[in-house]
């Protein structure tokens, strides 16, 4: 049929073989869809043929449409999907499919648009397209909620989570679980309900199953998901099924997903979904290199971030050993994690056993020496240059030849840690953030002598212990926190001039950002970044503006919610901010101490100024070569720093309003505040005034 389609008629019925791997997608451009039409054809045509089973080859069914092609050409001669599954709804033999992997998005619409799915054990069912900005756009709208219960399918669709097996043959999306050969006992299946004569069972010509308050549903999503269209889209598309019928729904949603699909939500979404998989690639690493062994690790330190990573390994199936200095502390940080996990199987996303296997994978210890036999150390200790450096001194004399030892350390100079080890080629930064047990994010800190297999190894570790990893140069700070050091000294100043935390911290989250930065830097500890400051004054210079709120604070005792006030104060067990009267009062005497007029400062001039803050500070660390690409700086802040995925990150942001226009506004700035923080970047001034982005630049 094609080189993506294979055809063949096995005692009576036509098996239709899906061959583009490794997902199998419905790729427009390769003739997928259209190899399955024709075999559909061709089988209608021949009396021999009494049903179709389509199946994928390998462990896959399909994993839906080919994310490339979105919004791209398509060869005019070529079927595609919807134009495949309306055909489906013609054929008068019946159509079985044998599902398998994750059978996603268009690969389940396929499947739906068939009379009969069975499917294996390692089936995962899905329509995600709502992580993409977009929604189904081949009839899933509104086939699902005529397979099972409307309620069901409208939440299914707005998550864009998967269910299993069990689960799918329950509520009705399947019709039978095999076990064994899929191919082979599907055959059997096809044969027994041919035997029966079944019917010819069309998704579109069955009623809508359930009720839905569709006005309940939209006002759920303009609260929890404000700024993604996708969602509302979904609910007014089912809406139509419902209270019109299955054609009108499919007309209506043809005509919603070719709109979302050219939005700047679904584009930045997009965008997200190709970079998280680009930034796993480093330019100067061949992606064969062999890779260092990881079969047993040592966490030093048994704190918030060594017990959050040591979770992490023991959740990947990686025995640790957790190492701290005292039986005291050392009990307290294992309490700790089986508090954690012991929540987790409360709400019942992990079962008891679960958690007894992971806690048996951890083997707490007070002796250092324990790090001997381990493939990588990994050190979680307090962000203090000379503790880190005596516990490294101590590894280059301990650990294996062949060990990695990795710092957590999220500003200090990996290469000054590295150097007292005698072998700086093993020494690599790996920076979790908090809590490590919880965020996806991994900064792989690459040092000037770190090896390439050391690396490659760090960043594929992350991979297996669910991250998502970005290599980053050594800098202060790295990429995340150098950027949001300027961010929070660019909110610093707007509370001496005019705002206050709980606006400055409502107009960020109005622009979509998870936390405010007062209200980020309360929940991170206060104490954490006064640390910083101090550790930086020796190199700040005289002439640098420098806002003092933050350390009047902090010199009050409070370091945010761990101490139950901060820029907020917090009630008892509560995670409320409540805007506390006496941190405004210091804020104003501090604006009049220092001799700067308060004023009044719109919300639109506070997202500005912040965002500039992180986007010119972002140029910078693309000009030192301390990031790969600008889409990194993106992953690294949707993932670490809650920025709005529905606007792609820092970097992409700043190329769909345009860098002429972030330019114009950082020279406003620098001119209205006559601040040296506002001179802007030298790659920004060159890509704008030549109409370029920071997409696509290499250094």
């Amino acid at each position: 049929m094609s080189d993506f389609v294979d055809y063949q008629i096995h005692s009576g019925t036509g098996v239709i073989v899906i061959k583009n791997p490794p997902v199998n997608a419905m790729s427009v451009n390769k003739g997928v869809p259209q190899g399955i039409l024709n075999a559909i054809k061709t089988g209608e045509h021949e009396p021999k043929v009494k049903s179709f089973l389509i199946i994928g080859s390998g462990t896959n069914f399909c994993g839906g449409a080919d994310i490339s092609e979105f919004g791209g050409e398509y060869n005019p001669e070529m079927a595609t999907l919807t134009d495949l599954i309306d055909y489906l709804d013609t054929v008068t033999k019946p159509i079985f499919a044998a599902l398998s992997g994750p059978t996603m998005g268009g690969g389940l619409e396929l499947a739906m648009a068939c009379h009969y799915r069975c499917g294996n054990e390692g089936l995962l069912l899905g329509l995600p397209e709502v992580k993409l900005g977009i929604m189904p756009g081949a009839g899933g709208t509104q086939r699902l909620p005529r397979l099972i219960d409307g309620q069901m399918a409208l939440d299914m669709m707005i998550k864009g989570d998967p269910i299993g097996p069990q689960e799918g043959l329950k509520i009705g999306v399947i019709d039978k679980i095999i076990t064994g050969d899929l191919l082979k006992n599907a055959l059997v299946w096809v044969k027994e309900e041919t035997k029966r004569e079944v019917t010819i069972r069309r998704t579109s010509e069955l009623p809508t199953k359930g009720f839905i308050n569709f006005q309940n549903e939209r006002d759920k999503v303009l609260k929890k998901l404000k700024g993604y269209p996708a969602p509302l889209a979904i609910i007014n598309t089912v809406e139509v099924g419902f209270n019109e019928s299955f054609f009108e729904g499919i007309v209506f949603e043809r005509k919603e997903i070719n709109r979302l699909i050219e939005t700047t939500e679904s584009l930045a979404l997009r965008h997200l979904f190709f970079t998280e998989r680009l930034a796993a690639k480093i330019s100067d690493i061949d992606k064969n290199i062999p890779l260092r062994v990881i079969k047993k690790v040592a966490v030093i330190g048994g704190g918030l971030m060594g017990g959050g990573i040591t979770m992490n390994f023991a959740n990947a199936g990686i025995p640790v050993t957790m190492i701290e200095t005292s039986d005291d502390a050392l009990q307290k940080g294992v309490n700790t994690i089986k508090k954690n996990y012991s929540s987790t199987v409360t709400k019942g996303r992990l079962s008891q056993k679960n958690m007894d296997d992971r806690m048996d994978l951890i083997e707490p210890s007070t002796d250092f020496n324990r790090v001997k036999d381990a493939d990588i150390i990994v050190e979680a200790v307090f962000e203090d240059m000379d503790l880190k450096k005596q516990i490294f001194q101590r590894l280059g004399q301990l650990a294996k030849p062949e060990a990695i030892m990795a710092t957590n350390t999220s500003t200090l100079d990996v290469n000054e840690i590295a150097q007292v080890t005698k072998r700086p080629d093993s020494v690599v930064g790996m920076h979790f953030f908090s809590p490590a047990n919880v965020m996806r994010l991994l900064e792989v800190v690459r040092g000037d002598e770190t090896a390439k297999d050391v690396l490659a190894t760090a960043m594929r570790l992350g991979k297996k212990i669910n991250k998502v990893s970005v290599c980053v140069g050594v800098c202060d700070g790295f990429v995340g926190n150098r950027m949001i050091h300027h961010y929070i000294k660019e909110a610093g100043y707007l509370v001496e001039e005019g705002a206050l935390p709980q606006q400055v911290d409502e107009a960020v989250e109005g622009f979509g950002f998870a936390m405010g930065p007062f209200r980020m830097s309360d929940l991170a500890g206060l104490d954490i970044g006064w640390a910083i400051r101090k550790r930086q004054a020796k190199n700040r210079s005289a002439s640098e503006r420098y806002s003092r709120v933050a350390d009047l604070i902090c010199e009050k005792g409070k370091f945010g919610q761990k101490t139950g006030s901060g820029f907020y104060r917090y009630e008892p067990g509560q995670r409320i901010a409540i805007p506390d009267p006496q941190i405004n009062e210091l804020i104003i005497q501090e604006s009049m101490d220092r001799g700067i007029p308060r004023r009044e400062i719109t919300d639109k001039e506070i997202v500005d100024r912040l965002l500039c803050a992180l986007i010119n500070e972002g140029a910078k660390i693309l000009e030192e070569g301390i990031a790969q690409r600008s889409s990194d700086i993106d992953v690294i802040y949707a993932y670490g720093y809650g920025f709005p995925r529905f606007r792609g990150g820092p970097m992409f942001y700043a190329d769909s309003v345009g860098l002429e226009t972030v330019l114009h506004s950082i020279r406003s700035f620098n001119q209205g505040y006559k601040a040296d923080h506002w001179v802007p970047a030298n790659l920004l001034v060159s890509l704008a005034e030549n109409g370029k982005k920071f997409s696509g630049w290499v250094k």
